[in-house]
């Protein structure tokens, strides 16, 4: 065999070897069991430009419920984003979890409602109650892309300049909650500074 001829046959076999390590690489992260070890390349960053518009016809207290931007994630105040979806059983689970934590931590909670139905939204608000502050819509899923969200539900945390200081992957719980997210609210605040 000649020298151009093993070079030949190590190139075309090279993307199987690629191939080969990253289906290893996400083997192994699958059998980890644990999504919220899912590393994000936004904490520590800005939050996303990104608009969430109002969803029709989901009212609090007579008015409607107002959508939001990355700009009210920079107004002073540690807040969540949560994703979530009616037709995502974990976002059922999760919900009274989100009620008892705006309740206890007092925070501003911004819920996206993906790729969903307008009437699917209002049916899971009125259903289950609204911990929201605001509550915008991502029809398209474009919001969440920039996000870098991987499936339904995932929070973030955000301090009061609108970075992005933790993510959690997947439904909360209250040990998440205990040992996760209030940690990290509480980090926040530290770093939060009223403009």
């Amino acid at each position: 065999m000649r020298v151009g001829e093993g070079r030949s046959q190590l190139l075309r076999l090279l993307p199987v070897l690629i191939f080969v390590g990253v289906a290893g690489f996400f083997a192994m992260a699958l059998r980890s069991g644990d999504p919220s070890l899912v590393p994000s390349t936004l904490v520590g960053k800005p939050a996303p430009q990104t608009v969430f518009p109002a969803i029709d016809g989901i009212e609090t207290n007579g008015k409607q419920e107002p959508g939001f931007s990355n700009a009210d994630l920079a107004k002073g105040k540690v807040s969540l984003v949560n994703f979530w979806a009616s037709w995502c059983q974990p976002c059922v689970e999760e919900h009274p979890l989100l009620i008892q934590l705006k309740h206890d931590a007092g925070v501003d909670i911004y819920g996206v409602n993906y790729k969903d139905e307008a009437a699917s939204a209002r049916h899971f608000i009125g259903r289950f109650g609204n911990p929201f502050t605001a509550l915008g819509g991502d029809a398209e899923g474009r919001g969440a892309i920039e996000w870098g969200v991987y499936g339904m539900p995932e929070t973030f945390v955000v301090d009061g300049k609108g970075k992005v200081v933790y993510k959690h992957v997947g439904p909360i719980s209250s040990e998440s909650i205990a040992t996760r997210l209030l940690p990290a609210i509480e980090k926040a605040r530290g770093l939060a500074v009223t403009p």
